[in-house]
């Protein structure tokens, strides 16, 4: 990457000229738009998984209490606790 650049600049009028190969050079030292790059695709990665478990958090809560509720025994426990309390 430096060679391109370096024989761009050398051969060049005008600095302005090797914009593309200066950057190339630049991305190839520093990795800025590939860490850029990475940081976005793993925000997008967790802000979809927390997504995703929250609907799946959310379905087995409404499973657990309509399994709950379904068999009853939430409305035996609480007869039974009126029932001891008279």
């Amino acid at each position: 990457m430096a060679v391109n650049f370096q024989k761009c600049y050398a051969g060049a009028d005008a600095p302005e000229q090797c914009i593309n190969q200066k950057e190339d050079y630049l991305e190839c030292l520093h990795h800025t738009k590939e860490v850029s790059r990475a940081l976005r695709i793993k925000s997008e990665y967790l802000s979809k998984t927390a997504g995703e478990l929250e609907a799946k958090r959310k379905e087995a809560e409404v499973h657990a209490e309509g399994g709950i509720l379904g068999l009853g025994l939430l409305n035996a426990q609480h007869a039974q606790g009126e029932g001891a309390k008279a």
